[in-house]
This record gives C-alpha cells, sequence and structure tokens, in this order.
C-alpha cells in the first residue's frame, strides 16, 4: 500500500487487531485480562507472546491511541498518559538522573515551568532557563556536561514564541542530545517537528487532539527503545495511565483534527486582523499577523498557527472584565484548543499569583486577553467582540491595578 495521507492517518492507522471488528474503537473498560493457562501469562510478562498484562501498563483502546498517534507523529512508538503534565513528567523522569539537568525555553506552560522550576530540584535534578531562545547561541551556552535533553514548547503558551526547530535540532545533534518539542497547539495536522529534526514529541491531549473539553490526557511520542523504557519502568510504578475511555474520545477527536485546525486557523486570523484594526486595541500578539515578529518563520515548519492569541485593550483591569463579562457567546474559563472559543484573562485568573512585578516581567498587563478561537461562524464571533467593545466603558487611562489569586500559571 502506498504511503497514506494524514487524514487518513487519522481515521484508521492502528486499526486492525479488534475482534469482532467495530466501525468506532471498542473501550475495553478493564483493568485485567485472563489468560488462557499459567505459561500463556508467563509468555506475555515476558514479552515471548504479544497480549495484555494490568491497566495502568497496556490496554488495547489506550494502545489503538498511542499508535495512531505516532504514525501522525511520524514515530516509531507512543505511550499515552493522564494528561499532559504526566506525559512530560514520564519523559524527565526517564532521562533526567540526579545531578543531571534539562535546558529549557523560559516560554512555556505554567506546570512545565512548576515541574521543571519546582519539582526537578525535589528529586536532584535541575533546569537551566533559556531566557531568550530565539538565540541558538544562548541554547549552546547553556549545555554542559550535565544536560540530558533540549526542551522546546512551539508555539508556546501563552506568549506564542516559535522555536526555530531545525536550527536547535541541528544544536541537539552536534551535542548529542535529544531534542524534545512540546507540539500541543499546533498538534501534527499543523506542524510535524519530527520531520523538522526533533526527536521526540509531547502533547497535553486534553486540548486540540480531543477537541471539545471532555478528556484530560497526554503523550509522548519517540523511538521504541525510549517509550519501551517508559512503558517497562516509570508508568509502572508511578502510575498515571490514560483511562480507556479518555482515550477513546481522544480516538474520535483525532478523526476531525485536520479539518478542525484548519478552521481554526482561519477563523483565528480574521479574528486577529479584526483586533489589530479596532481602536479600543494596543496590540494583538497572533503569529499569522504579517506585523508578528515570528510570522516569516511559519511558511518554513507550520502550516498554521493554530488558535492561540492575546490582545491588550485600552484600558484597564477592571475595563478588561468588564469587556469579557460583556461577551455573549465567547466563554470564560480556563482552556484553549476546543470546538468552543474561550477568553481567559490571565491577570486575574490563571497567573494572578505571580504577583504583579512577575507578571509585569512575563508580558502580562492588567488589560491582557487571551482568547482561544473556535470553529464557530466568523461573523458571529467578531458580532461578539463588536457589541462587548460597546458595551464597556474604555477611558484610556494608564493606570492599572492587580488582584493576587492562589493559583500558580497552569492553565
Amino acid at each position: 500500500m502506498s504511503k497514506q495521507g494524514f487524514n487518513t492517518k487519522a481515521i484508521h492507522a492502528g486499526h486492525s487487531e479488534f475482534s469482532p471488528d467495530s466501525m468506532s474503537a471498542p473501550i475495553y473498560q478493564s483493568v485485567a485480562y485472563p489468560y488462557a493457562d499459567a505459561k500463556e501469562a508467563a509468555d506475555i510478562f515476558t514479552g515471548e507472546k504479544p497480549g495484555y498484562t494490568y491497566g495502568r501498563w497496556d490496554n488495547p483502546t489506550v494502545n489503538l491511541f498511542e499508535t495512531r498517534m505516532a504514525a501522525l507523529e511520524n514515530t516509531e512508538a507512543a505511550i499515552a498518559a493522564s494528561s499532559g503534565m504526566a506525559a512530560i513528567f514520564l519523559l524527565t523522569h526517564h532521562l533526567l538522573s540526579p545531578g543531571e539537568n534539562v535546558v529549557s525555553s523560559n516560554r512555556v506552560y505554567g506546570g512545565t515551568f512548576g515541574l521543571f522550576n519546582v519539582g526537578l530540584p525535589k528529586m536532584g535534578a535541575g533546569v537551566k532557563w533559556v531566557t531568550k531562545p530565539e538565540s541558538i547561541a544562548a541554547w549552546e551556552k547553556a549545555i554542559d556536561s550535565k544536560t540530558k535533553f533540549l526542551f522546546v514548547e512551539t508555539p508556546s503558551n501563552p506568549s506564542l514564541f516559535i522555536a526555530d526547530i531545525p536550527a536547535l535540532a541541528a544544536l541537539a545533534k552536534r551535542k548529542k542530545l535529544p531534542l524534545v518539542v512540546d507540539n500541543t497547539i499546533c498538534t501534527p495536522a499543523l506542524q510535524q517537528p519530527i520531520t523538522l529534526g526533533a526527536d521526540i514529541v509531547v502533547h497535553s491531549t486534553t486540548k486540540y487532539i480531543c477537541g471539545n473539553a471532555t478528556s484530560l490526557g497526554g503523550i509522548v511520542c519517540g523511538s521504541k527503545n525510549l517509550i519501551d523504557g517508559i512503558r517497562q519502568n516509570g508508568i509502572r510504578y508511578l502510575g498515571p495511565a490514560m483511562a480507556p475511555l479518555n482515550a477513546w474520545l481522544s480516538l474520535n477527536g483525532l478523526e476531525t483534527l485536520a479539518l478542525r485546525m484548519e478552521r481554526h486557523c482561519s477563523n483565528a486570523l480574521a479574528i486577529a486582523k479584526f483586533l489589530e484594526k479596532h481602536p479600543k486595541v494596543n496590540f494583538v500578539n497572533y503569529p499569522g499577523l504579517p506585523s508578528n515578529p515570528y510570522h516569516k518563520m511559519i511558511k518554513s515548519q507550520m502550516k498554521g498557527c493554530s488558535s492561540l492569541m492575546s490582545f491588550e485593550l485600552k484600558g484597564t483591569y477592571e475595563e478588561a472584565t468588564k469587556f469579557i463579562d460583556a461577551l455573549q457567546i465567547i466563554l470564560h474559563a480556563t482552556h484553549l484548543g476546543t470546538c468552543k472559543t474561550i477568553v481567559t484573562h490571565p491577570a486575574s485568573t490563571t497567573h494572578s499569583a505571580m504577583g504583579e512585578a512577575e507578571m509585569r516581567k512575563a508580558g502580562i498587563s492588567p488589560s491582557l486577553i487571551r482568547l482561544s478561537i473556535g470553529i464557530e461562524d466568523e461573523k458571529d464571533l467578531i458580532n461578539d467582540l463588536s457589541q462587548a467593545f460597546k458595551n464597556m466603558s474604555l477611558n484610556n487611562k494608564k493606570t492599572a491595578s492587580f488582584k493576587s489569586g492562589k493559583y500558580p500559571l497552569a492553565f
């Protein structure tokens, strides 16, 4: 059979071993699998015979999801986990030993920042942050004899930094280190890091892969040797297995992934253009806009910029919250990557625990608003934003206020 295209693989890859077969993958909602006899059990546990052992290690429904994701990310294998953070933790736990470090861009999801900055030191390992990740020289300077892998999230949440993956991959190969790319925001429908030179790909499948906010999940895609190592060790004694139902929901999401990402991208670009021209907006942060500093990098490594963006109102903290409250179709939630458009006010929710000084260092102003654009009708989203602008009072004051929250940057 000739090489299959992305959409064909998203629908069919790995679906060949269920008996009786089904149009939809069966959900094996079981933690154990009876054996024909003691010899079969022994043969399965030693690897002499294929089979399933225990729900924390393997599951037919989860295995199908893993096989399909590996096919889409062009890797030999994959291992699913209970969340995106569980996937990154499993990988980090497998690659690092006490005294060793990861070199990472500082433009990462809050949970990843917390794991590397707080979690790794508790395990005797560490992180060396690259605070100017646009500079390959800065990456090279951070690498030392204890570095075991490079980590980059691109595009990043929420700053939308875009890394030069081929250049980073070339550096990693020179240093004989694996390059890990968090591909959550683009998904393999828009960006395929392995074809650009990366070695390992991670995802929070909770976001675009699932696509409708119904299931938590994460995945690591890489070589068979890497994935077998994680499956035979870390996932067995740490236990962050993906639930069969969540794997099934994510499989359903994969079937429409490419179609959804096309709509996410077209809607997002339309919204970004609308916002960029609006007199009540200071700036828009979306790589699809020609004015964005990362725009020139897109064609060489991405088919689209996905749906995440942020913009700053000409107003205060209080006016930003009034704007959000005035929205009627767009939902206020701490999530992204769903069919529904979502608005988030970082200064009052996801980043509030950082405090005013740290938020400003991170480029988060009191009136910054994040949007995850869904797949609704474009004109309805623009109309909703338009009426929200009209139904709030913006006075262009320079003053701003912050409020402190208890939850860290992690959404």
